[in-house]
């Protein structure tokens, strides 16, 4: 058994119990597939991450299980797992204030800012691409979208990573008020090969955020996610690409999580050449050492 370094943060928020929930074992030599989804199983958060040493020009290697399955890439893990590895002085960023992250979605830059605390770190997502423009009244969305009023642009699926619905409502109040109809959110997942359904709404007057977003995950399980990092870069990347970006601005924050016990606060920004990065501040919950029965997948 080998004791290796482990934390557990809180992912876009200043503070615990805000943010996405996230455990990372910083020394994940020698971990094999079945014991790093044991182990994901086991701490039961969203997503757990297992650092190993990069490929040659990298700063870290990094894999990411949920509680089901390996992961390719995810916001809230990378950033996350990246704020670890700089407080724990394993990796420092660059003069332009960049580090390399090595894993299954290819080499990815992410932009640290500040220091301490008040740190930020912002991953550039996979770029993302239109899949389809619906019809408000689109069968297929129909259920999932009963009694929300619709906001200005169209449903779209998009693709960046993973496969979401994007629909806009109408106002903050609305879909802070949603009740989602599960059964016809994972109708949608599985009829069309997608996460569900990121329903999104323009802020409030006066709020220090400028979107409101909801992420409700119909497959394979059922839960509305607190703070996705991956779903808010694909709608950043949509929100682009209709010149509908929050008052025109390349930067904007997001809300999210309210509803399920959180308050998240990602921020998005959409640079030169059209990439979309996700990022934000990270609350630290615990730090300590992982003991595990190597090989076996079994505690």
């Amino acid at each position: 058994m080998t004791s290796r370094r482990f934390v557990q943060l809180d992912v876009f928020a200043d503070r615990p119990g805000a943010g996405n929930p996230l455990a990372v074992v910083l020394d994940a030599e020698g971990l094999d597939d079945a014991t790093m989804q044991a182990i994901a199983r086991w701490t039961r958060l969203p997503e757990t991450t297992f650092v190993f040493a990069p490929d040659a020009g990298g700063d870290y290697r990094i894999r990411m299980f949920s509680p089901r399955r390996e992961v390719p890439f995810a916001g809230h893990p990378s950033v996350g797992t990246a704020q670890a590895l700089l407080a724990a002085g394993r990796i420092a960023p660059d003069a332009d204030g960049r580090v390399l992250q090595d894993g299954i979605a290819g080499r990815l830059p992410l932009q640290v800012r500040g220091e301490g605390q008040a740190r930020s770190v912002a991953v550039r997502t996979p770029r993302a691409h239109v899949v389809e423009v619906a019809a408000a009244d689109d069968p297929r969305l129909r259920d999932a979208l009963a009694g929300l009023a619709p906001g200005a642009l169209p449903p779209a699926l998009m693709y960046g990573g993973r496969r979401w619905w994007l629909a806009e409502l109408a106002d903050e109040h609305g879909l802070r008020g949603a009740q989602p109809d599960w059964d016809a959110i994972a109708r949608l997942a599985e009829s069309t090969d997608s996460m569900g359904l990121c329903a999104f709404a323009r802020a409030d007057a006066g709020q220090p955020y400028d979107l409101v977003v909801r992420a409700w995950v119909g497959a394979p399980a059922r839960f509305e996610d607190a703070a996705s990092g991956a779903a808010n870069a694909t709608l950043a990347a949509w929100l682009a690409s209709r010149d509908a970006l929050p008052g025109g601005r390349r930067r904007y924050v997001v809300s999210q999580g309210r509803e399920v016990g959180y308050d998240a606060r990602l921020q998005l920004e959409i640079d030169d050449d059209g990439e979309v990065w996700s990022g934000g501040q990270v609350a630290f919950v615990v730090e300590g050492t992982l003991d595990w029965h190597e090989g076996s997948g079994n505690p």
